[in-house]
This record gives structure tokens, sequence and C-alpha cells, in this order.
């Protein structure tokens, strides 16, 4: 088990790590010149839309409900792949009309209703005010997997009482993390560059991390891809678990519920209309974004068989990303799964 200070010393780190991507990439030298790589990270400033939920919530849903989780990811797979030019049209007309969210889009797209821009508006912070909350609880739930000394769990950290003390103190830290990026430009149509710079950055820590853990966790917790595949054939209650994700009615559903939130979700229309530059973007995105969404999936089945076999009954399915490589006691992969939960919520925020 690592001590609290070493692992709040390695989240803010890597919390100033990001601001500093932001100022720089914000540096005039810096934007737009001659061989940037802007449509690689614009592809990769999409994947803000693996949060928490993915990184944590794929494997607990694996571990619940088998492959109930992947609807989540054909949705915007789907529409990246084949509606890709919707979204150059959807891009083209925010551009020529100035807009700067989806409020903005909906009110245009009816006579420039303030009230229908309104009511979005009202909508959309209702909806994302409890999503936040959900990044909060996760980076909480990661913190108290990996400070709790499994002898005494309710000696989570001294001078902290409990996880209520760990929610604020991560309350505070995003928050100030998100008013610093947030508030760098006043003119809300001009382009975040060292955000969607730093979006991009955390995109590839999450995914790395996702990955090195899957991996640690396949070949030395499972003894490699043969012995999972083994353990998969001959354990049951596996085999149960896989096959309850296989409703053809809910598959259906929540692919055109997650097709409809890859463009209507705040951050993604943001991140995907307001941000792009130029329609070849997205034209590239078509298929580095859905590239992303199956490597960041790969090792969810693994993880949840994993965590299934090494871990008690009463382990939380959401947290076996962490849990695995703390149970195994290594600190090393234990810290590189809790910053990869770190930046998948805080992209969000």
């Amino acid at each position: 088990m690592l001590q609290s200070w070493i692992i709040f010393f390695f989240g803010l780190a890597y919390l100033g790590g990001l601001f500093a991507v932001a100022t720089w990439g914000d540096r005039p030298a810096n934007r737009r010149k001659p061989g940037s790589p802007r449509p690689f990270i614009y592809a990769l400033s999409l994947g803000v839309y693996c949060t928490s939920w993915t990184y944590f919530g794929s494997v607990g849903i694996a571990s619940r409900s088998g492959f109930d989780f992947l609807p989540i990811y054909i949705g915007p797979i789907l529409v990246f792949a084949l509606g890709w030019p919707l979204l150059q049209r959807i891009a083209e007309i925010a551009k020529r009309q100035n807009i700067a969210s989806i409020a903005d889009f909906l009110s245009a797209r009816y006579g420039k209703s303030e009230a229908l821009g309104a009511l979005v508006a009202a909508v959309a912070t209702i909806g994302v005010v409890p999503y936040i909350s959900i990044q909060l609880k996760a980076v909480s739930q990661s913190l108290q997997t990996m400070i709790t000394d499994p002898l005494f769990p309710e000696a989570i950290m001294p001078g902290v009482p409990g996880s209520d003390g760990l929610s604020m103190l991560v309350a505070l830290t995003m928050g100030v993390f998100a008013i610093l990026f947030g508030t760098r430009h006043i003119d809300t149509t001009e382009h975040q560059d060292g955000m969607i710079l730093a979006i991009s950055v955390e995109s590839i820590v999450k995914l790395v991390a996702f990955v090195a853990v899957g991996l640690f966790v396949t070949l030395s917790m499972m003894g490699g891809f043969e012995k999972l595949a083994a353990h998969l054939t001959s354990d049951q209650h596996v085999q149960a678990v896989l096959a309850k994700g296989l409703s053809g009615t809910r598959w259906l559903t929540l692919t055109l519920l997650a097709a409809f939130a890859i463009i209507l979700l705040p951050r993604q229309f943001h991140v995907a209309v307001v941000e792009n530059a130029a329609p070849s973007d997205i034209r590239r995105a078509a298929w580095l974004f859905p590239l992303y969404l199956v490597a960041i999936n790969i090792f969810v089945i693994p993880i949840a068989i994993a965590g299934l076999a090494f871990l008690p009954p009463s382990a939380d399915g959401d947290m076996f990303v962490l849990a695995l490589p703390v149970s195994a006691q290594s600190s090393f992969f234990a810290m590189v799964a809790f910053i990869g939960g770190l930046s998948a919520s805080t992209a969000m925020v």
C-alpha cells in the first residue's frame, strides 16, 4: 500500500503537468504553424468521451453483465465511421454562424429562439452537474482503494475524515484545475489550442495506462492469454456473467443513445464541432477515433475476468482496474492505474 502523500504528490504533479502543456499549446509560436499535428490532436481530443465511466465503469459493467458495455462505443464508432459527412456539415454551419455550444446550435437552427437556447442550456447544466459528481466520486474511490489498509479499512488517511474528506480534497483540486483551464480565453468562439492539446495528452495517458494495466493483469496475474482463455472456458460463473449482456433490444437502445451522445453531449459538441479547424480533421478522425475506442476496450473483458477470479465477491467491479494491481502488491502499476483514472476524470471536467 502506497503512502497517501506519495499518491497526492504524483496526482498534483500530473495536474500541474497538464496545465504546463496547455500553457505551451497556447503560445502563439505553437498555434496553427505549418506541419502542425493538429488533425491527430483533434482526433485524440475526441477521447474526452472516455471518462471514468469508461476507465473504471466498463470493467464494472463487464463484471456484472458481460458485454453490455460495448453499445456505448458501437454508437460513436458508427457515427464517425459512417456519418462523418454529417459532422462536417454541422461543423461548417457552426463556424459560419459563430456557434459556441450545443444550445447556440439548436437555437440557431430554429430561428435563433432564445427560449429554446435557454432550455437546452438548462437541461445541459442539469445533466452535467451529476456527471461531474461521478468523476469526483471515481477519483475519491480510487484514492480510497490506493491508501486504505486492508487490515484497518477505516484508517484511510491521517487528518482526513474518511471518504468525505477525500471527496472534498478532490473537489477543491479539480475545481481549481477546471477554473484555470476554462478561463484562459474570454472569446468563446476562439479555438482553445492549449486546452485541446492537454485533453489529447490525457487521452494518450488513459489509453496507455489502461492497456498497461491490462497487459500486467493478463500476463503477470493470469499467466498469459492461453491461461486466461482456459480460465474462461472452465469457470462457469464467468461464463454466466458474460452471457448476461447479449440482449438485442438493450444493445440497440444503448447504441442509439450513444450515437446521439457523441454529438449532443456539451463536451463532445465543443471538442468535435467548435474546436474543429478544418473539414479534413473530421475525415481523419473518422478512422482514428473508432480505432481509439477499440484500443481502450481491448482489455476490459480480461480485467473483468481477473477481478472475478482474484478478488473477493464483495469487491467493487468498478474498481477492478485499480484493485487488481493493489492486490498484487504492484505499486508501479497501481500508480499507473490511478493516474489513468485521474486523467479520465479531469478531462471531462
